[in-house]
C-alpha cells in the first residue's frame, strides 16, 4: 500500500476554525454490511447502539502542552512537550529545532527554565526543567496544544481550553484531544445510558503518535511512535466479559480503538488491568480483535488515522463516504463533525 492511496480532495473552508456546541454536530453514520450511508446528528446515537452495547470512551485530559521559552539575547522558541519522563524531565519537540544547542538553557515565562539536553532525532529533544514541570504549572503558563490547522494567530483562546476537553476527561498526560469525544456532553452520555449501553472508560494518553504525519511512500515503511494506556480493573473486566459473550464493543475514537486493540494483542484476546503501551499500527487488512463500531471524526488525507478507519470499512468504501460528506458540507478535522462506523 502507498500512502498516497489515502489521499482525498478537501476544500479548506471545510476545516472547521470552530466547535459547535457540544451535542449539536451533524454525525454521518456508514453501515458497513448494507454499503449505505445516513447523513444524521450526534444525539441521534442511541438509535444506532443497541442494549447490551457497550461503549468505550478514552478519559485522558489534555495538558496544556506548547511553552515559549527564550534566550537571553531575546531569541524565541517553541516547546511542545510530549512525555514526561519523570524528576523535572521531559522529551518534547523544539522549534526552531536548528537554530537550538545541546546544552543551552532557556528562559521560561513564570523565571524558571530549561535545560536543551540532547537531540534525540525528528526534532525530539531531552529536556530538563528547573523547577520540575507538572500539570499544575503548565496549567499556568502552558497554551492549549491546538493542531497547527485550527488557526489562531493570537494564539488559543480561554474557549479553546475548555473546549479542547472532552467533558469526561479526568487523567492529565495527553497531548492532543481524543476529539470524538468532544461532541458529548452529559445529557448525550446519560441518554446513551438509558437506552441500555454500558459506559466503560479507559485511559491512552494521545501522544505524537496518533497525529504524526505519515512522510514515507509506502505505508510499511511508517514507524509509529508508542503511546501508554491503562484498563482499570473494573473496564477490563467489562471488556472481558463482553468479548465472551459476543456483544459489540463501540469505541469512542480511534484512540480508544487503539488502546482495546493493542491491550487484546498484548494479552492474549484477552485485556489485563493496569498501564501497558502500544505501537500498534492499523491498515487495511487488519483483523479486528475487538471493535465491533467506531464513533470518529474526519481526518486529514493520508493519515494513521484515516488508514485505520479504512481498514474497519474498507479503503474504497471509506474513500467514497469522505467525498460524500464534502459534497454535504460536513466540517472535518478536531473541531468538526462525527463519522459513525457500524
Amino acid at each position: 500500500m502507498q500512502t498516497a492511496d489515502f489521499d482525498y480532495p478537501l476544500p479548506e473552508e471545510l476545516i472547521a476554525q470552530e466547535a459547535v456546541e457540544r451535542g449539536d454536530s451533524r454525525m454521518l453514520v456508514v453501515e458497513r454490511q448494507r454499503g449505505e450511508v445516513h447523513h444524521q446528528g450526534i444525539r441521534d446515537l442511541p438509535q444506532w447502539l443497541k442494549p447490551g452495547d457497550l461503549l468505550l470512551l478514552n478519559d485522558t485530559r489534555v495538558i496544556a502542552a506548547r511553552l515559549e521559552a527564550r534566550r537571553t539575547t531575546g531569541r524565541r522558541f517553541e516547546i511542545f512537550l510530549l512525555d514526561d519522563e519523570g524528576g523535572g524531565r521531559w522529551k518534547g519537540l523544539v522549534r526552531p529545532t536548528s537554530r537550538a544547542h545541546p546544552g543551552e538553557e532557556l528562559e521560561l515565562s513564570d523565571g524558571g527554565s530549561v535545560r536543551l539536553e540532547r537531540i534525540l532525532g525528528e526534532g525530539i529533544w531531552d529536556l530538563v526543567f528547573d523547577p520540575p514541570m507538572d500539570v499544575d504549572r503548565l496549567d499556568r503558563i502552558g497554551a492549549t496544544p491546538l493542531p497547527p490547522y485550527i488557526q489562531r494567530p493570537e494564539g488559543p483562546s480561554p474557549e479553546d481550553r475548555e473546549r479542547y476537553q472532552t467533558v469526561y476527561a479526568t487523567e492529565p498526560g495527553a497531548i492532543a484531544a481524543p476529539t470524538a469525544g468532544l461532541h458529548f456532553d452529559q445529557a448525550q452520555l446519560g441518554a446513551v445510558e438509558a437506552a441500555g449501553i454500558e459506559i466503560a472508560r479507559l485511559t491512552l494518553h494521545v501522544g505524537i503518535g496518533t497525529f504524526r504525519p505519515v512522510s514515507v511512500e509506502s505505508v510499511a515503511d511508517h514507524r509509529m511512535h508508542s503511546e501508554r494506556f491503562c484498563f482499570n480493573e473494573e473496564t477490563a473486566a467489562a471488556v472481558n466479559m463482553a468479548i465472551g459473550e459476543g456483544r459489540r464493543i463501540v469505541c469512542v475514537g480511534t484512540t480508544s480503538a487503539r488502546a482495546l486493540e493493542g491491550a487484546l494483542a498484548h494479552g492474549g484476546d484477552r485485556v489485563e488491568a493496569g498501564w501497558n503501551s502500544t505501537d500498534i499500527f492499523i491498515t487495511p487488512g487488519y483483523q479486528f480483535r475487538g471493535v465491533g463500531a467506531l464513533l470518529t471524526n474526519f481526518h486529514l488525507p493520508k493519515s494513521t488515522l484515516l488508514m485505520m478507519a479504512c481498514a474497519l470499512a474498507g479503503r474504497e468504501c471509506m474513500l467514497e463516504v469522505y467525498a460524500e460528506a464534502v459534497r454535504e458540507r460536513y466540517r472535518f478535522f478536531s473541531y468538526g463533525d462525527a463519522m459513525l462506523i457500524v
